[in-house]
């Protein structure tokens, strides 16, 4: 599959980092950004569908985006608006527990929408790509994105404060995957869904919508499913400093390696763990200067 470009359509925010209570870093954040921020440090194109506010917040998650070679030309810039800030305190397994502060006002997303084709990616998950507020531009987008040939991937992305809004959303969850290409999500992603947590079971429920499922289960093996066959593949365990953003990157590597030709589901996935576990290796939310230069230099999957 050759791409050239692509397209991210999500929530951004601020993340302020803490350990013991102490802050330690504040990156731009937001599950979609975080993937598409490091897939144009590795020289992808790349452009992000997004809202933000007209403050200083959202002058730095824009000045994030535009210096990493994220187009600006879909974002929109709210006026009097503040932008989105989540609190990411990490416990002693470094895994994160947030805290979340958002303006109302930044529920809109007036933008230019962008005419994808058969050239493109486009990445989209997490409550955003559901939220029925925002369901009228992302369905519009992924339409015309599906209908023009691109290659559609959904993170699934559920999380247990949302199970209350399962009736009112689950028809945009069914069409996200009706419209993919891969379906990703974790197996507490569907448990939170179906209250399911076998992979054979999950994939019952999938494959009717999209043929390509790639479950993930933390330290477990990665399982990639299609209607021939169930490929599993072994996690390397790694010392952590904070795995915010591992899924995230995980998507970015996945979505970077078959945009480079690899054709084999292994080659995917071991670009997408070694993304996933280079951002576990540090505090931020993006692949390192160290990835990104072996990247540059002509090593497009370095063992990092």
């Amino acid at each position: 599959m050759v791409k050239k470009r692509v397209i991210g359509i999500g929530e951004t925010v601020l993340d302020i980092l803490f350990k013991d209570n102490q802050p330690l870093k504040a990156v731009p954040g937001g599950s979609t950004l975080n993937s598409i921020v490091s897939l144009g440090r590795a020289g992808v194109p790349c452009a992000m569908v997004t809202a933000v506010g007209s403050d200083h917040i959202g002058n730095i998650i824009c000045h994030s985006m535009e210096e990493n070679g994220v187009s600006l030309d879909h974002v929109c810039r709210i006026p009097n608006a503040k932008s989105n800030i989540s609190l990411a305190f990490l416990d002693e397994n470094n895994d994160a527990q947030y805290l979340f502060y958002k303006d109302q006002t930044l529920k809109a997303l007036d933008v230019q929408l962008p005419q994808t084709g058969k050239d493109d990616v486009v990445l989209f998950g997490s409550f955003f790509a559901i939220d029925p507020t925002f369901r009228p531009v992302v369905g519009e987008l992924l339409h015309q994105a599906h209908n023009a040939g691109a290659w559609l991937y959904y993170d699934v992305n559920y999380r247990k404060n949302h199970i209350g809004d399962l009736p009112n959303v689950m028809p945009n969850i069914v069409e996200n995957m009706d419209l993919a290409d891969v379906v990703r999500g974790s197996v507490e992603d569907f448990y939170n869904i179906y209250q399911l947590n076998e992979g054979d079971e999950i994939y019952a429920r999938v494959s009717p919508h999209c043929r390509t499922l790639i479950l993930t289960n933390g330290s477990e093996p990665i399982r990639v499913y299609t209607p021939t066959e169930c490929q599993t593949y072994p996690v390397t365990g790694i010392k952590t400093i904070s795995t915010i953003g591992a899924g995230d990157n995980f998507n970015a590597g996945y979505i970077y390696a078959t945009m480079q030709g690899q054709n084999e589901q292994a080659a995917r996935i071991a670009v997408a763990q070694q993304w996933s576990q280079n951002v576990c290796r540090q505090i931020g939310n993006n692949i390192s200067n160290e990835l990104v230069a072996q990247i540059r230099n002509g090593n497009p999957n370095p063992m990092v």
